[in-house]
């Protein structure tokens, strides 16, 4: 079995995480790789006295070709992990040292027990669709995002208009701080906190929630994932925002989006201990009621 380790933005309080994960990488005997910022942070440091393999780029990742890429950190660190697996269909391992934690479940206690399963192949993956986005004005390495496309303002505190068409035929006008297209993965984070609703990771959804919409009439919008969307945002200013996850970039007014279903998904590892069901239950504390 060959593995890699991904990891970004380091805490000091991961640093216990990360040497428990390597001491026991090194025990199991299997081959693996470091990001070359983490492998950076692990020789600065953690007192582990061995040098490691290293990656710095996707194309490095895939040549090594893991089995599986263990991502250690929050959410936003497999969203960064998608953009290097890309449509290869390596499987990502989440461990959370980070906060609420949907994608990266792995909590700091069960590493071990975790990857004891990944070894005895005691595990199953989920498929998470990615959406696509198509734009003559911006020429994108990566159009693709696994949780949300999200347009917005940018230089200016006034309402922006998102005109929406679905399969060629106008939808909407939204008056709104923008709009935000969700996966089923991307349906417990920022569409969430817009009113949104939480959609299973198998759903074949999208979601379309409105950003502090004026009119109290817009609500989110479920569609079928096989639906074309296209986006125009209009505003007072002649720059607006289009992010995919955390990517961001500026669009000008007008400027049509096309967004897709994309012909890749991303595999995520779920030991047995650590369903869908079980994370909603253990996030947002369902189920936990006293009168229960």
């Amino acid at each position: 079995m060959k593995l890699a380790v991904y990891g970004k933005k380091i805490t000091a309080e991961a640093r216990e995480d990360i040497e428990n994960l390597h001491s026991i990488l090194i025990e199991s005997g299997v081959d693996f790789k470091v990001f070359h910022r983490l492998n950076s942070y692990i020789k600065e440091h953690c007192d582990l006295g061995l040098e490691f393999e290293e990656f710095r780029t996707s194309q490095e990742l895939l040549e090594y070709a893991p089995d599986f890429l263990i991502t250690i950190g929050g959410d936003g660190t497999i969203l960064d992990a998608a953009t290097l697996v890309r449509d290869s269909g390596i499987p990502i391992l989440g461990i959370n040292t980070g906060r609420l934690g949907f994608l990266s479940n792995v909590n700091r206690q069960k590493i071990e027990e975790s990857l004891e399963a990944l070894f005895r192949k005691d595990y199953q993956l989920s498929h998470r669709r990615l959406l696509h986005m198509e734009s003559k004005a911006l020429d994108l390495d990566l159009p693709f995002a696994l949780n949300e496309i999200t347009v917005s303002r940018k230089d200016t505190t006034a309402m922006v208009t998102v005109e929406v068409s679905i399969n060629g035929e106008f939808f909407n006008n939204y008056w709104a701080d923008g709009l935000i297209i969700a996966t089923p993965t991307g349906s417990t984070g920022y569409s969430l906190s817009c009113n949104g609703p939480i959609m299973m990771p198998g759903s074949e959804t999208l979601v379309l929630t409105p950003i502090a919409p004026h009119n109290l009439t817009a609500r989110p919008f479920v569609i079928p994932n096989s639906c074309e969307i296209e986006l125009k945002v209009h505003s007072r200013e002649e720059w607006n925002l289009v992010s995919l996850d955390s990517r961001i970039y500026s669009i000008r007014n007008g400027e049509p989006l096309k967004i897709r279903k994309a012909d890749f998904s991303i595999a995520l590892v779920e030991t047995a201990d650590h369903t869908f069901a079980k994370t909603l239950r253990n996030k947002l504390m369902w189920g936990m009621d006293k009168r229960n």
